[in-house]
């Protein structure tokens, strides 16, 4: 246990119990929400006796002794293939690591994160352990959420400014000084691809893709990490994805891409991604292998339910919705996995309570709906779905923060991305 706690304490808050255990928060509010690990409520804040907590340390190693398979990994590739589609021929070089899960050491591997909205991707590569140069983006209250929740520079504007782009390629070259830029990642719009014939063709909403690409060519980062939907896999019958991979080749990077689930990595959410690992050192691709199976996905119910009792709290990001009182009973009625409307699939879609929750979106106010409550998720219950920490706080106005949070990559996603990258170094 924790030296810095006092034996003759009488109870323990989240924080204690996750430094004492060194597990995260989350981890520990999944245990009390499973009836794991004993609590009480005192003024609607968990507490956890001295007792309770030995019993349960005690519980985890006796368990630890009797079996390693307690970490709940499964074969990466049978799950891929059972649960995913398209990606079953996918050449993946997958890692462990869940080795290095629960407190990865510091590495001086950098990074910079384009388009990187909040920082969901920044988030979970520092988690990771990396260490972070810059972030990129062009939306005002994303900047001000990535400024407030991490210690390097931020440059907000239009890449495509020759202006924004020198301002940008300055202070990462200021920050490396001198050192290797080691990964260079980022999503990116794929909606203007189109062909001519059996040939993509220029197109003027392709320009942030191009601007990656000359991004990456300007500062030779060893690797490259691209965060996509799935839906792109299938563009122009798999000639996007084809071209993707064929210009980093040509500008000296192999790439490896697959389609990984973001509750597989302790995500509590059915979350799918195709991402993208290159690098140009001649070193393995590495994809983070499952960890979790389906069966013991974090669900909704343990990863929200301590909020249903809380007070609105704006600086908490907590302020939940005001309903008509006939819209909260629809919402009240409509059943789990459902949308509220017909001609959505997947706005206003009700959240399941003991499964992973479906994928958090904001669709034009269109956000996710509460599974027991007659209204919508609030911002912070939606970032605990996304795997953000309860010490991230977003900045803007609610619907801003919505917006954020609806387009942001999942930290424990990135975490394990970011995992894998390393054990390409051997770390």
């Amino acid at each position: 246990m924790n030296s810095e706690l006092a034996h003759d304490t009488l109870f323990y808050g989240i924080t204690d119990v996750s430094d004492a255990l060194g597990i995260s928060q989350k981890i520990v509010r999944r245990y009390i929400a499973s009836g794991e690990l004993d609590s009480i409520k005192i003024k609607g804040v968990y507490k956890i006796s001295q007792e309770a907590l030995e019993n349960f340390k005690n519980q985890i190693e006796k368990a630890a002794q009797e079996t390693e398979e307690t970490t709940q990994i499964v074969n990466p590739k049978q799950q891929s293939t059972r649960t995913y589609k398209n990606n079953h021929k996918d050449d993946i070089n997958w890692v462990d690591v869940y080795d290095n899960w629960k407190k990865p050491k510091k590495s001086e591997l950098t990074f910079v994160d384009l388009f990187s909205g909040a920082g969901g991707i920044t988030k979970g590569f520092e988690l990771a352990g990396l260490h972070g140069i810059c972030g990129l983006d062009w939306f005002p209250e994303a900047g001000k959420t990535y400024r407030r929740n991490f210690d390097h520079p931020f440059i907000e504007g239009d890449i495509k400014s020759e202006e924004k782009k020198k301002e940008f390629y300055d202070t990462v070259q200021k920050q490396l000084n001198g050192r290797p830029l080691n990964i260079v990642a980022g999503g990116f719009p794929c909606q203007g691809f189109s062909m001519a014939g059996n040939r993509i063709i220029d197109d003027p909403r392709n320009s942030l893709y191009k601007e990656l690409l000359e991004i990456v060519e300007t500062l030779q980062p060893e690797f490259v990490v691209c965060e996509n939907v799935t839906g792109l896999r299938t563009m122009l019958k798999g000639k996007v994805e084809e071209k993707i991979i064929e210009d980093f080749k040509a500008a000296g990077y192999e790439m490896n891409v697959t389609i990984l689930r973001a509750a597989d990595y302790s995500v509590p959410q059915k979350r799918d991604r195709v991402i993208f690992i290159g690098n140009r050192i001649n070193k393995t691709n590495y994809h983070p292998e499952p960890f979790l199976s389906p069966e013991n996905y974090v669900t909704t119910g343990q990863a929200i339910e301590d909020l249903m009792n809380l007070e609105p709290n704006a600086e908490f990001n907590h302020v939940p919705t005001n309903h008509r009182p006939d819209m909260a009973q629809r919402m009240l009625e409509l059943e789990e996995g459902k949308s509220l409307y017909k001609g959505y699939s997947d706005a206003w879609k009700k959240c399941p309570w003991n499964e992973a929750s479906c994928t958090i979106k904001e669709n034009h106010g269109g956000v996710n709906i509460h599974p027991k409550l007659p209204r919508v998720l609030t911002a912070r219950e939606m970032a605990r779905i996304q795997s953000f920490p309860d010490d991230f706080i977003f900045e803007g106005p609610k619907n801003k923060q919505l917006v954020q949070l609806g387009n942001a990559v999942p930290p424990l996603l990135a975490k394990a991305i970011g995992l894998a990258i390393r054990k390409a170094y051997g770390q």
